[in-house]
């Protein structure tokens, strides 16, 4: 484990889980990373960002073998503020329930509860394509993302998707929404209008967060059509 590298979006440069964790604040949880096929593509998604403002480092990984690779590892040692040995867990920024503040989750859990209508009307609109439909506490300035709930990450499912006989492989996904975005207030008043709007909004955002993920639109033609629709 000491002889692997990562790209740090934070040095900009590859340094080793040591030198990791070596720079991490003293009130930091994990270590931070993201998987895909390209670094600079996860120096954007809204999560990495995030994690980025708080002054964490994120490890961009780009090869199919990394994220399989810290799954295996689940910790590496790290000394607490009394020097005492510990451990630290590897935490996928767009995988698993976390936040960075427990009273920002809190607020998240408190208004996806107050939402629950919107939410269940979404996830039936999206017809079966995502577990969940909730508030997210990994988005700032963005509208939308997905995330995996579960041990198998997205990226995972691309990789697997590769094999033969795993074609049928799927990661469950949950679509989060930033309700301090304009756009969630856009959602609010189209569910509350009682109109098909919703369903259009939510196969929008829905494409939209697939793009952000590097996956297929299911449907790009009718993901044009709709945001032509909209522009009219």
């Amino acid at each position: 484990r000491d002889l692997l590298l990562f790209w740090s979006a934070k040095e900009q440069k590859m340094v080793t889980l040591q030198e990791y964790v070596d720079k991490m604040p003293a009130e930091q949880k994990y270590i931070y990373f993201a998987a895909g096929d390209s670094s600079d593509r996860l120096a954007k998604l809204p999560s990495t960002e995030l994690v980025l403002g708080k002054g964490y480092d994120v490890l961009l990984l780009t090869e199919d073998v990394d994220e399989f690779c810290l799954q295996i590892l689940r910790t590496y040692p790290r000394k607490d503020a009394e020097g005492k040995d510990g451990t630290v867990e590897f935490k996928n920024v767009n995988s698993g329930d976390w936040a960075l503040d427990r009273e920002e989750k809190k607020a998240a859990e408190d208004a996806t509860a107050e939402n629950k209508d919107l939410f269940d009307a979404m996830k039936t609109a999206l017809d079966g394509k995502v577990k969940e439909v909730k508030v997210s506490t990994r988005l700032k300035d963005h509208p939308v993302c997905l995330s995996a709930d579960g041990p198998l990450s997205i990226e995972m499912e691309k990789v697997l998707s590769k094999q033969p006989g795993s074609e049928g492989v799927k990661s469950d996904k949950v679509l989060e929404l930033n309700a301090n975005h304009p756009v969630f207030a856009v959602l609010k008043a189209a569910q509350e209008a009682v109109t098909d709007k919703i369903n259009k909004y939510s196969a929008l955002l829905y494409a939209q967060a697939q793009l952000i993920e590097g996956l297929p639109v299911d449907d790009p033609t009718a993901y044009a059509e709709a945001v032509c629709s909209l522009m009219k």
